[in-house]
This record gives structure tokens, C-alpha cells and sequence, in this order.
């Protein structure tokens, strides 16, 4: 073993003085592990949100939605999906749908409800992955029952249960001329989604249950597009307003969601200025540890310069205790970060508001990608906070470090 490498090792372990310098090597360790942590939780915490509040609103709506100007109905769905999925490969599945307000009651209450009619067979919303009750069931069975999928919000508060039945009030389709239409529902299924705008008011049946309570014949509202890469959903959205003409026109998610997503946005800004204070007190910290042995250890440096150390040499023994403290305590850091993480994706400890957060508990995402990076600016910003006293050290003159020692 090379004597730096020695050298560094005892220095770290010193029990002199009642072992108060390997307590110092903890502290220098124990923040190392902490801002490492830390930065690694809240990268993991940050991806989580956008993750969720992506994959729930492309699931509730999709990547582009393609909507008539004025709310009107769009006639001749298969061959505007034909169209479609002709001449834009990246289309993945098309879902006709037809979407309005409504009115539902129920034995306990009346509430507003957003009525979606979806094709079961075209369907690619990811509703059926949020069921708590019932089944994502919506064919109605021939002379049964239209049904419906209800929010579990939006049923709580109406007290409807699976099985029970629910009236819905629909306004008659375009021209507006004020009829109403009425039909009665059966709840065949309950989602909980977390996101309580979704949660409160949406409610899903089958399409042509829903253009038969808004009378609009084989028309429909709109089409959900599902595509290989949400990259490319500008880009789409703009081609099939060329492509179908008036009326349609695309929208995608990020527009449709805008303020949702610059929220997300906004939330990464502080994100590099926490974290870099952190990761400064860190290093300072390995700064004035290193600095404490320097002046602990100015006779021992003047000895083995006398005996024929080089500057270089004494430079390494400082470097290699850096090296060490990194390493230990970015060590622990990732294990700190990944235990909290995992618990927190196994047991939901921390909770959160869904009418605010729009999900029910923090939510996390796991790359080992964060932790190699993290892992790495950690390890580089300890190095260079070693140079500090490692130049010190290395500039002392052999005969001044003995006598004044």
C-alpha cells in the first residue's frame, strides 16, 4: 500500500484527543450523505409529479384531441379515422367520443357531471387501471340498462353505489334548440383516479348511449389520438387540421393543460439553487475538516518532508482523505435516498391534498440515471474542495512545520 494512501487512512481513524478528529470525519461524512440525499429525493419526487400528472391526463384525455369549432358534430367518423391513421403513421389507436355537459341525479342529490361516450372497441383512455368498485364495464346488454363509470368523489357525494341507478339530464345536441333528453344509467363501476377535477365530475358510458341522450344521430364530439411519442404532438395536431378541414381542428394535451404543465415547469426552477446551496455546505464542510487536520498535523506533515516526502505526495494524503469522506458518504447517501424512496412507493407514508396535488401521496420515480449523476457531481465537488487544504499542506516548509508544531 503507498504511504499517502496509509497515511490518510490513520489520519481518518485518529483516536487522539479522545477521537475528536474521527468525530469530525463523521460530521463531514454524515452531510456529504445528507445533501447527497436530498438532492437524489427531490429529483426522484419532482420526476414522480410529472410522471403521474402526465400519464393521468393523457389517460383521462390523450396525446391530441381532435375537436370541432363551436362545439359542432363531426359526421362520417370512419372515414375521418381512416384518414387519419392512413396518412400519419405516429397515430397509434383513434377513439371517437362524444363529450358534454350534463346534469346527474341520483336518490341523495343533483351534480353537474362531464359525460364522455367512448367506443369500447376503440377505447384508449387508462380509466380501467383506476377501478376500486365494480368493472370498467360499458356495453350495455341488449333491452338492459345504459351503464356508467362514475368518479368515486363524485359518487360519494350522490351516494351511489355499484349497481345502483342514476338519471342523467342531457341538453339536445347542435342546433341548441333548449330540449332536454333524459335517461336512466346503471353504475356498473367506481374509479379514483387521485386527481379530484377528474375525479368529481367525469363520468364515462358508452357512445351510443351518449348520442342518443344528446340526439346527435351517428355524430360525434371529437377523436382521442393516441400516438407512438407525445414528441411529435404539435406537429400532428396541426397536420389534421389540414387534413380534415373545417370544422376539425388538433389540440394537444399540453395545450389543453397548459397551466398544469408550466406549473410543473415552475416547480424545477429553485430546484438547482436548493440543491447547489446543499451541496456547498457539504463541500465546505469537507473544507474546514481537511483544514482541522492540516493544523492537527502540521508536525507529522514537517517529518515526512524531512524524511523525504514530496509536496505531491502530502497533497495525495489530503486528496485521499476527500476521496474517502466522498465515496463513504456518497455511499450512504444513495442508500439513505433509495431506502426512503422505496418505503415511500411500498407504504405511502406522506400524503397530499388531491384537489390541490391531484394525486393522493408523493409520488416517486426511480432512475438509476439520478443516482449516477448525482453520485458523480458529488464526488467531483468534494475532490476539488480538497485541493484547498491539500495545497496547504503541501506548501508548508519542513523545518518551520517542526519548530513551531
Amino acid at each position: 500500500m503507498a504511504y499517502p494512501s496509509f497515511i490518510a487512512r490513520r489520519y481518518l481513524r485518529s483516536r487522539r484527543n479522545a477521537g475528536f478528529f474521527s468525530f469530525i470525519a463523521a460530521i463531514a461524512i454524515l452531510g456529504v450523505a445528507l445533501g447527497s440525499a436530498a438532492l437524489i429525493i427531490a429529483l426522484t419526487v419532482l420526476g414522480g409529479f410529472e410522471r403521474e400528472i402526465t400519464e393521468k391526463v393523457v389517460g383521462f384525455t390523450s396525446h391530441v384531441q381532435v375537436l370541432a369549432f363551436q362545439n359542432q358534430p363531426l359526421h362520417h367518423s370512419d372515414r375521418s379515422m381512416a384518414m387519419m391513421t392512413d396518412s400519419l403513421p405516429v397515430i397509434r389507436s383513434v377513439s371517437p367520443f362524444v363529450f358534454r355537459e350534463a346534469l346527474i341525479r341520483s336518490r341523495e342529490g343533483v351534480d353537474g357531471v362531464l359525460l364522455k361516450g367512448i367506443d369500447p372497441a376503440e377505447d384508449n383512455s387508462t380509466t380501467r387501471r383506476y377501478i376500486v368498485a365494480g368493472l370498467y364495464d360499458l356495453e350495455r346488454e341488449r333491452g338492459g340498462t345504459p351503464k356508467l363509470v362514475v368518479g368515486r368523489k363524485l359518487a360519494v357525494k350522490l351516494g351511489l353505489g355499484v349497481g345502483d341507478r342514476a338519471t342523467i339530464f342531457g341538453i339536445a345536441g347542435f342546433p341548441d334548440d333548449g330540449r332536454a333528453r333524459v335517461m336512466q344509467f346503471i353504475v356498473s363501476g367506481i374509479y379514483e383516479s387521485g386527481m379530484s377535477e377528474y375525479d368529481d365530475v367525469y363520468a364515462f358510458t358508452d357512445l351510443p348511449d351518449a348520442q342518443s341522450l344528446f340526439q346527435m344521430g351517428d355524430a360525434v364530439s371529437g377523436y382521442d389520438l393516441l400516438l407512438s411519442s407525445v414528441d411529435s404532438a404539435a406537429s400532428v395536431a396541426d397536420r389534421v387540421q389540414d387534413l380534415l378541414g373545417y370544422p376539425h381542428y388538433g389540440r394537444t394535451v399540453f395545450q389543453t393543460y397548459r397551466n398544469l404543465f408550466s406549473w410543473i415547469e415552475l416547480q424545477k426552477k429553485p430546484i438547482p439553487i436548493i440543491l447547489g446551496l446543499i451541496i456547498i455546505v457539504a463541500t465546505v464542510n469537507i473544507i474546514g475538516t481537511l483544514l482541522m487536520m492540516v493544523l492537527d498535523k502540521t508536525r507529522e506533515i514537517g517529518v515526512l518532508r524531512s524524511l523525504g516526502a514530496t509536496r505531491w505526495g502530502i497533497m495525495r494524503i489530503f486528496l485521499r482523505q476527500g476521496l474517502t469522506i466522498a465515496l463513504v458518504g456518497t455511499f450512504l447517501g444513495n442508500a439513505l435516498a433509495f431506502a426512503l424512496c422505496y418505503a415511500q412507493m411500498q407504504f405511502r407514508f406522506f400524503a397530499l391534498p388531491s384537489d390541490i396535488y391531484f394525486m393522493t401521496s408523493v409520488p416517486i420515480l426511480l432512475r438509476p440515471g439520478q443516482f449516477l449523476l448525482v453520485s458523480a457531481v458529488t464526488i467531483a465537488l468534494c475532490l476539488l474542495s480538497s485541493l484547498v487544504p491539500a495545497r496547504l499542506a503541501a506548501r508548508l516548509r519542513p523545518v518551520t512545520a517542526i519548530r513551531f508544531s
